[in-house]
């Protein structure tokens, strides 16, 4: 009996990462419903793989610096000239700010990520980035654009002033951790938000992107 419990304890963990896994290839196929905004090629942005998620790639640009302004008093050094790319991420308090790499990963924080989390939101800026790896890039429409960059503004929590909330937790001497709104969950985890954010800028995406090769698959299925 102990013997044939403990086959379906190792089946199930076994089993329920894969099921997972084609439940997001399915999601990344499945169009999910997008904002009605014709697209165009007026501003070019990217998506930046990490090893487990997306960044947005933002270009730099007057209106840009000017909006994430905030974020210098954090240490974000958003007018700096050398600065021509604004990376915004989402993902789990515990968990994303506490891990920089898979080395980093703690016991505790994972566990957190995937019983569910508060979410938070990671800027920092990058120079020139041609000769990077891992970039997809793609082109908005200048309305497209702008319902973007509403749906990112609309995912900070603000204070009474309506300034966003920063963090102690940083990674390096260019970049900080804000309060988002939302909460992170298997469910809903960091990929999917990248799908949800496109949808609503009006980008044909899959309907539930929870891992970045769903990610992947969506952006080149529903790209035609």
């Amino acid at each position: 009996m102990r013997g044939r419990v403990l086959i379906r304890l190792v089946t199930a963990i076994i089993a329920l990462p894969l099921l997972y896994f084609v439940a997001g290839i399915a999601g990344a196929v499945i169009p999910g419903k997008h904002a009605d905004l014709a697209p165009g090629t007026d501003v070019l942005i990217g998506l930046a793989r990490a090893p487990i998620h997306y960044d947005f790639l933002l270009p730099m640009s007057p209106e840009l610096r000017n909006r994430y302004g905030f974020a210098e008093a954090a240490g974000v050094p958003v007018h700096a000239p050398q600065a021509e790319w604004l990376l915004v991420g989402w993902g789990s308090e515990a968990f994303y700010t506490s891990a920089g790499s898979y080395s980093d990963m703690k016991p505790a924080a994972v566990w957190t990520a995937i019983t569910g989390d508060k979410a938070v939101l990671h800027l920092d800026v990058a120079g020139d980035v041609s000769g990077v790896a891992g970039i997809s890039y793609f082109t908005l429409s200048e309305a497209q654009y702008q319902a973007l960059l509403r749906s990112l503004d609309a995912d900070f929590q603000r204070d009474q002033t309506g300034a966003p909330l920063p963090l102690a937790a940083r990674f390096n001497d260019h970049d900080a951790f804000f309060a988002a709104k939302g909460d992170f969950s298997l469910l809903y985890p960091c990929n999917a938000w990248v799908g949800e954010t496109l949808r609503a800028a009006g980008v044909p995406f899959g309907i539930w992107t929870p891992t970045p090769q769903a990610v992947e698959l969506a952006l080149g299925w529903h790209s035609g």
